[in-house]
């Protein structure tokens, strides 16, 4: 018997050295097809919902920081999916929307808007808008001591 002869396939040659069709090559072993997003990240659709969360979240501080740019100056926003299981002193009843935190030593003054609780409020995008834009005026209403009113003449006009 002849010893076997290993003969490396020519480059781009899917029947291999002998000719004869070898064995099906699959994008992957359990042949599912090739697994990763479905929309390109260039379109809008790609964000999550966290991210479009976000992006109201910073086109309602950029609103406000129109009328209100030197008090907001230093002012933190961020956002968290769920309020800490543990309220505040002065909240009570209910899932907080939002909170706001007034400067102490070695941190700036925040506002947080807890997203989930702010979606499950909402029947659709356009009153999420609406919804996400009246919390984060009245945070700061909270922390600048004024009336949700005040900071926002139109808060409520769907403006």
């Amino acid at each position: 018997m002849a010893p076997t002869r290993f003969v490396p396939a020519a480059p781009g040659d899917p029947a291999g050295p002998s000719g004869a069709a070898g064995p099906v090559r699959r994008r992957d072993r359990r042949g599912r097809g090739l697994r990763g997003p479905l929309l390109p990240s260039t379109l809008p659709a790609h964000r999550t919902r966290a991210e479009r969360f976000d992006d109201l979240v910073l086109d309602s501080v950029e609103r406000l920081e129109v009328r209100w740019g030197k008090e907001l100056d230093g002012v933190e926003f961020a956002v968290e999916d769920v309020p800490p299981s543990n309220p505040a002193p002065w909240e009570s009843g209910g899932v907080p929307l939002g909170r706001s935190f007034p400067a102490q030593p070695g941190l700036p003054p925040r506002i947080v808007v807890y997203r989930r609780p702010v979606e499950s409020r909402a029947a659709d995008a356009d009153e999420l808008g609406e919804l996400t834009h009246e919390v984060v005026v009245e945070q700061v209403a909270h922390l600048l001591g004024r009336s949700p009113d005040e900071v926002d003449p139109g808060l409520g006009d769907g403006r």
